[in-house]
């Protein structure tokens, strides 16, 4: 398992790419890392989320993170924020089904309506 100061490193390591590339940000993944959140497995499902996105070399997409977001009871939460439509709320998240909204949603367009907690800005 990776720690805290690894997860930061992993992040910021991304931003400064982001930053070299432009900030052509299309897509941002929030990723909520409160206590309940990180309780419930939050780092391994931003690990993974910042991991696929390296992987796939999606340099429009930002990962990064917020704290609680009063959904204890559905953590980890992960906000999908694109431009230009509503903010879609991913609930109970593991590092699988972060896999899966990166490919279904991030790269193919399509809402993972299973894993889906709230829409709406």
């Amino acid at each position: 398992m990776k720690t805290l100061a690894d997860l930061k490193k992993i992040r910021e390591k991304a931003q400064e790419e982001m930053k070299l590339r432009g900030s052509n940000i299309r897509i941002k993944i929030v990723v909520g890392m409160g206590t309940s959140g990180i309780a419930m497995g939050a780092r391994e499902v931003m690990k993974t989320f910042l991991e696929e996105i390296s992987q796939r070399n999606l340099t429009d997409v930002l990962v990064t993170q917020t704290g609680e977001k009063g959904l204890s009871s559905m953590e980890p939460v992960v906000d999908v924020i694109e431009e230009g439509k509503d903010k879609v709320t991913y609930g109970i998240m593991t590092p699988e089904k972060a896999r899966k909204v990166v490919v279904e949603h991030i790269v193919n367009g399509r809402i993972v309506t299973d894993y889906v907690v709230s829409t709406g800005s």
